[in-house]
């Protein structure tokens, strides 16, 4: 048995991977961190969520699968073409709403408590405007990133970031994490008011 023998698929995973594999786009959620961000989102009802960096859409018809109707999801990206991916197959989901923007310009203007979870998939939300994604968790919401295990596309000097970045979540008292070396390398991070 496998972890991933058990779980099904979104219906939407074939035509996105498949899209995303003739563009060669190497950046894509794996289905383990696929699971864990449905399995987060349903958790969560009539939720507002964000994905910083929608890529071709993978960990969003994740997301979107754990949703309720009453939830929404932003998702940002800067590559109007590999977000096209994501418009095209998933673009008839009432809930999502995509944004074509600099991530950290959309953070710095969204207001503070304003997501119920915020998945960073990106450098920004990240390793670059960590508080400005933090600002916008609500109080027992979830800050979720992935991709902490060492990756073959990392670029050069990027492994030195990974631990500062993890010390710095640790070391925030409005957070409760916990560090997962599962699937990419994960943090599920809680904010909660003390």
């Amino acid at each position: 048995m496998t972890e991933l023998d058990h779980i099904q698929l979104p219906s939407t995973l074939r035509a996105l991977t498949e899209r995303s594999e003739a563009l060669d786009f190497p950046m894509a959620s794996e289905p383990k961190t696929g699971a864990l961000l449905r399995t987060l989102a349903a958790s969560k009802p009539n939720a507002k969520l964000l994905e910083i960096g929608t890529g071709t859409g993978i960990a969003t018809a994740w997301l979107l699968d754990g949703m309720d109707a009453g939830s929404t999801l932003t998702t940002v990206d800067t590559d109007v073409e590999v977000q096209q991916v994501a418009r095209d197959i998933l673009g008839r989901d009432p809930r999502l709403h995509f944004v074509l923007e600099d991530a950290l310009a959309f953070l710095r203007r969204e207001p503070a408590e304003t997501y119920d979870i915020v998945f960073a998939d990106a450098m920004p939300g990240k390793y670059e405007g960590l508080d400005d994604a933090l600002r916008v968790v609500r109080p027992g919401g979830f800050y979720i990133i992935d991709d902490l295990l060492p990756q073959q596309n990392w670029p050069e000097g990027h492994a030195a970031k990974v631990p500062v970045l993890l010390q710095r979540l640790a070391a925030d008292p409005s957070l409760i994490i916990v560090p997962l070396a599962w699937a990419s390398g994960i943090v599920i991070a809680v904010k909660h008011s003390r």
